[in-house]
């Protein structure tokens, strides 16, 4: 795949900003039962998209894709969390962010996953707690960190041998 045309190379790079800004929003909206404001996505999808197109230019093995991924998961979930508790503090609620307090309630507009923590939020499983919760994010994290590699690696034979 050396060589590949710039659409190409940007339609690879958007299939993989897609797959992990999805995963990585979803499990954050599911396990946070807060929505992410809009703002905050769209920073994370540019970031991702420029690093994607960066790296595209040439077929990657697994390791490399893992190597790279698990990474930007855990910085998509650092992100996420940060947008949250700026726009909606640390007790989830509309008004209590910082960003809110300094008249910023531009960078707070849209919401995105709200029916998703609305359908976590009403479960009735209490969140987990406890010493270990950090450490079984970690390993959430870094499993679907190795799942979507499989799966994005994957694309790239599949693609590779189209070419």
């Amino acid at each position: 795949m050396e060589g590949t045309g710039v659409r190409l190379r940007a339609l690879r790079a958007a299939l993989f900003t897609a797959l992990c800004v999805t995963l990585s929003a979803a499990s954050h909206v599911l396990l946070s039962r807060t929505p992410l404001p809009a703002a905050t996505v769209a920073g994370l999808v540019a970031a991702f998209f420029a690093v994607a197109y960066a790296l595209a230019g040439r077929e990657r093995g697994y390791g490399a894709i893992a190597a790279l991924l698990i990474p930007l998961e855990l910085t998509a979930d650092t992100v996420f969390t940060t947008g949250q508790h700026a726009c909606y503090g640390k007790a989830g609620g509309p008004v209590a962010g910082p960003l809110h307090s300094l008249g910023l309630d531009f960078a707070c507009r849209g919401e995105l996953g709200t029916p998703l923590a609305r359908m976590a939020a009403d479960s009735t499983s209490p969140p987990a707690g406890g010493p270990a919760l950090p450490w079984l994010l970690l390993g959430c994290h870094v499993a679907v960190g190795l799942l979507a590699a499989g799966w994005l690696r994957r694309g790239e034979a599949a693609l590779a041998g189209l070419l």
